[in-house]
């Protein structure tokens, strides 16, 4: 892409939080801010168990931070779930450091990127639409 061509297009996220005892949310949020040519918000919602069409309508990716997956088990399965039900791509983010994922994940997960912002955005940008 060429430095004066931009993609306008504004991604919705839904990107895995809960028990987060290396911080990866953070560090993860930090990559996506860190390139400002890349438009991005989050959805949140009190319960993906609960959150229906209209809600998951509106997400482009769900971002599914791998090394959190151990003690957030129930909330990564919800949104599995949502995935699924809704052709939501699902991108897949290694642990810092780590080339093995959960296999459960990685069945599902649409792309897997390690921790490069580069490769994360090209990554969301480019996880196909159907799974």
């Amino acid at each position: 892409m060429f430095e004066d061509e931009r993609d306008d297009k504004i991604y919705n996220l839904i990107i895995t939080n809960g028990i987060d005892k290396n911080n990866e949310y953070a560090q993860f949020t930090e990559k996506l801010y860190s390139k400002v040519d890349f438009l991005w918000k989050e959805s949140i919602s009190g319960s993906y168990e609960h959150a229906g069409e209209t809600f998951y309508s509106k997400v482009d990716r769900i971002i599914l931070l791998a090394g959190l997956y151990n003690d957030n088990k129930e909330l990564f399965e919800h949104l599995l779930t949502a995935a699924d039900k809704y052709d939501i791509p699902l991108v897949l983010v290694r642990p810092m450091g780590v080339e093995e994922v959960p296999e459960v994940l990685e069945e599902k997960a649409a792309t897997i990127v390690g921790w490069n912002a580069n490769c994360i955005i090209d990554s969301i940008k480019d996880a196909p639409e159907t799974m």
